[in-house]
């Protein structure tokens, strides 16, 4: 039994010792110095004198990202939320950009508010609905193809879908922005966003730094968004016209507006994740007569596993 207790404790013993020299407890023999170190004070003395304290790393450790990560599939696979919260602070490093801080006005001033586009890079391919945004930019007065005389610099890469399950997903897109010459840390560029993230968390990493580029972007957070610096945008499909259209029915003092429907809405419902509570409860205000909103719940590929007992009246509805 005494000899039981003799080795309980002297393994006891043993595992502390092991963790207080992983941990830095106590310390351990001094590494092996060379002459040349010795000579400077960096080794001499046969290691560490009693009651000098231990050294620490100048900067914190930063989490290792070979070129492009983020940008990868797997990345968003295997990322971790600490990994998740980082790259979330990298992104919006600028969160306390306004337009006193963030933005040269002398560049206005000089020539007047003109908007540049970068020429299209050779084998980068633009969507639809990103092209007609730089179309109605260079259709219009303010456009210049002189980048010296632009106060406003938009992306010709494409920045609206930032889904790595989307088709139009743009690949290596922070090494791309940071090698463009103009691109200074973002300083006076506008960028434009839509979607963000891959269900079901659609978080609102872009996958490059935006610096002090100010962005237009649908459905982003009050906790991200800057304001007088940033703009909400809709989230608008891409048969979305780009200039045009009949003439309004409201005039002054038409209150009701003289138009059948008030409010209409047809879209996915998200079961779960970021958005859900917002359009889960959409079906208070459907009234199916001049406010119709109308969701689905087929959204993901295992949507049936979230379902809830409002899906089905819901799915036949939205198929009408």
């Amino acid at each position: 039994m005494q000899a039981k207790k003799r080795y309980l404790i002297s393994l006891l013993t043993g595992a502390s010792l092991v963790l207080l020299l992983y941990f830095g407890g106590v310390p351990g023999p001094a590494p092996a110095t060379s002459r040349h170190e010795r000579a400077r004070g960096g080794g001499g003395g046969g290691g560490r004198r009693s009651g000098q304290p231990w050294p620490h790393a100048s900067e914190p450790f930063q989490p290792f990202s070979p070129g492009d990560e983020t940008d990868t599939e797997e990345y968003n696979a295997h990322v971790s939320p600490r990994q998740k919260r980082e790259v979330h602070a990298s992104v919006y490093r600028g969160k306390r950009c306004r337009m006193d801080s963030c933005f040269d006005f002398s560049l206005c001033r000089r020539n007047g508010f003109k908007v540049y586009v970068y020429p299209q890079q050779k084998g980068e391919k633009i969507s639809e609905s990103y092209q007609s945004i730089l179309a109605a930019i260079e259709g219009s007065r303010f456009y210049t193809s002189d980048p010296s005389q632009a106060c406003l610099f938009v992306l010709s890469l494409d920045t609206l879908d930032r889904d790595q399950l989307s088709p139009h997903y743009v690949h290596n897109l922070k090494s791309k922005v940071q090698s463009l010459p103009l691109w200074n840390d973002g300083r006076n560029h506008l960028v434009f966003n839509l979607y963000s993230g891959t269900w079901p968390d659609y978080t609102e990493d872009l996958g490059f730094d935006i610096g002090q580029a100010m962005l237009a972007k649908a459905s982003v957070s009050t906790e991200n968004f800057r304001p007088g610096f940033d703009v909400s945008i809709p989230l608008f499909p891409k048969e979305h016209p780009r200039s045009g259209g009949e003439r309004g029915h409201l005039r002054a003092n038409s209150i009701p507006p003289f138009r059948k429907y008030m409010l209409v809405f047809k879209g996915k419902r998200y079961l779960t994740g970021i958005g859900s509570d917002t359009r889960n409860a959409l079906y208070h205000v459907h009234n199916a007569e001049d406010v119709v909103l109308l969701t689905t719940c087929k959204h993901g590929k295992d949507w049936q596993k979230h379902k809830d007992a409002r899906c089905d009246k819901d799915n036949a509805e939205y198929d009408k």
